[in-house]
C-alpha cells in the first residue's frame, strides 16, 4: 500500500514528535508498505544519516516543503501528496486528515494531545463529522476519552483504535548488565538512578536533584536535554558530586544509557509540557522512553499518574505521587538496596514490553481499515 505520511515535526530533530513520526514511519515501511514522509523546512540531510541519528532500520523517503506558516504547509502538503496518488494518507494534522477526506482519500489521524487554541477544536470536530473511510489512532485511552467528553468526537468504535507508543525491542537484547554498561561509558561505580529525556516544565528535574541531595551513596544520570537546558541544570547541581547531566544522545546510542541503571526515573509532574509549551500532556500522554525503559529491563521507579497506568502496574513498577519529594525518597532508597525486588519488577516490565513493538502498534492502526463492511 502506497503510503504518504504528512507531519510537522522538524526532521532530522531532537524533540519526541520527530522521533515518535519517525519511528511510526520506519514500522510502516517494515511492514511492507511503500512510505514518502512530507514534513516542513528546507534541510534536507542525507537519508542514511537520518536512519543513524533516530535509530531505525528502514529507509524511506522524505520530501520537505518550505512553506510561511503551518496553515499554508498544511494544505500545500496535502495538494503534494494526491500528486503521489496514495492508497492512504497518514497524519498527524487534524487539518492534513480534514483536508484528506474532502479529496475522498483513506486517512488516519494520530492523536496525541487534546486540541488547543481557537480552531484546534473544530478541526477535530470537522473530521469527526466529514464521511469517508477513516480511523483516529489515540496514545492513550485517556485521550480518546477526552476527546468524545470535550469535543464531541463522537465516533464508530472501528473509527478509534488505542495505539500506545512503542519499542524496538530488537535493539534491547543482550544489553549489558549495569555494571559492565557503566564502564563501557564511562561512568562510576555506584548504584545509579538514571532518567531520560528533556528538560521541559513538568519532566521532574527539580525532583531529580532533591532525590540526589537525599541519596548521596547512589550515581544520578540524566540523559538529553537541549545545551541551554543542560547548562542551566548543571549550575543548580554544582554543590552535588554524585549527578551527571549528559546532554543529547543520539537515540540508537540510548540502550546502553538505559542499561547502565539499577532504576529509571518517571518523575512526571502533575502538568507537563512540550517542546511547544502549549498544553499539558500530563492526563494523556505516553511516554515513549517508558517502553523503551521497559524493554531495557530494570526497575522503574515513576509518578502515579492514572495514564502511565494504562501499561504499567504495581508487578512491573513502582508509584509515587508525582511532585512529593519525601514519599520518592521512600519509595527509592529501598529500592536501590532491594536487588530481588528489582530483578521480578524489570522481568515483568521487560516482558511485557513485547507487547509494544513499533511494528505491532503500526500494524494494530492499519487492522482492518480496509475491510468490506
Amino acid at each position: 500500500m502506497k503510503i504518504i505520511a504528512i507531519a510537522g515535526s522538524a526532521v532530522p530533530s531532537d524533540t519526541a514528535n520527530s522521533i515518535q513520526v519517525m519511528k511510526a514511519c520506519n514500522a510502516l515501511t517494515q511492514l511492507g508498505h511503500d512510505v514518502v514522509l512530507i514534513v516542513p523546512g528546507r534541510r534536507q540531510p542525507n537519508l542514511e544519516s537520518l536512519r543513524s541519528y533516530y535509530g531505525i532500520a528502514a529507509s524511506f523517503p522524505i520530501e520537505w516543503l518550505s512553506d510561511s506558516s503551518r496553515r499554508l504547509f498544511t494544505l500545500h502538503s496535502i495538494r503534494r501528496a494526491l500528486q503521489l496518488k496514495p492508497d492512504l494518507i497518514y497524519t498527524w494534522f487534524p487539518q492534513s486528515a480534514v483536508f484528506s477526506l474532502l479529496a475522498k482519500r483513506p486517512v488516519v489521524f494520530e492523536a496525541h494531545l487534546q486540541p488547543t487554541g481557537r480552531f484546534g477544536p473544530l478541526w477535530h470536530r470537522a473530521l469527526a463529522l466529514l464521511p469517508g473511510k477513516k480511523r483516529i489512532a489515540c496514545i492513550t485511552d485517556a485521550l480518546r476519552l477526552l476527546l468524545e467528553r470535550d469535543f464531541k468526537m463522537n465516533l464508530r468504535a472501528d473509527e478509534f483504535v488505542i495505539a500506545p507508543n512503542g519499542v524496538e525491542l530488537e535493539r534491547f537484547v543482550s544489553l549489558p548488565d549495569p555494571a559492565t554498561a557503566r564502564q563501557s561509558l564511562g561512568f562510576r561505580e555506584a548504584p545509579t538512578v538514571l532518567c531520560a529525556g528533556h528538560l521541559y516544565a513538568g519532566r521532574g528535574a527539580d525532583l531529580f536533584l532533591a532525590l540526589a541531595e537525599a541519596l548521596t551513596r547512589a550515581h544520578f544520570i540524566w540523559v538529553g536535554g537541549r545545551a541551554s537546558d543542560v547548562e542551566e541544570w548543571k549550575r543548580k547541581a554544582s554543590r552535588l558530586s554524585n549527578v551527571s547531566f549528559v546532554g543529547f544522545v543520539p537515540n540508537i546510542e540510548l540502550p546502553r544509557y538505559l542499561a547502565a541503571a539499577d532504576v529509571l526515573l518517571m518523575p512526571y509532574g502533575r502538568s507537563i509540557l512540550g517542546s511547544s509549551g502549549e498544553a499539558s500532556s500530563a492526563a494523556v500522554a505516553s511516554p515513549m522512553k517508558m517502553f523503551e525503559y521497559m524493554a531495557t529491563g530494570r526497575a522503574i521507579l515513576t509518578s502515579d499518574l492514572p495514564v502511565i497506568r494504562e501499561i504499567l502496574d504495581d508487578s512491573s513498577a513502582v508509584f509515587a505521587p508525582p511532585e512529593d519529594a519525601s514519599a520518592w525518597i521512600a519509595a527509592l532508597q529501598p529500592l536501590l538496596t532491594d536487588d530481588a525486588r528489582r530483578l521480578v519488577l524489570a522481568a515483568q516490565a521487560k516482558k511485557n514490553a513485547e507487547r509494544f513493538s513499533w511494528i505491532n502498534r503500526q500494524a494494530r492502526i492499519l487492522k482492518g481499515l480496509f475491510d468490506e463492511r
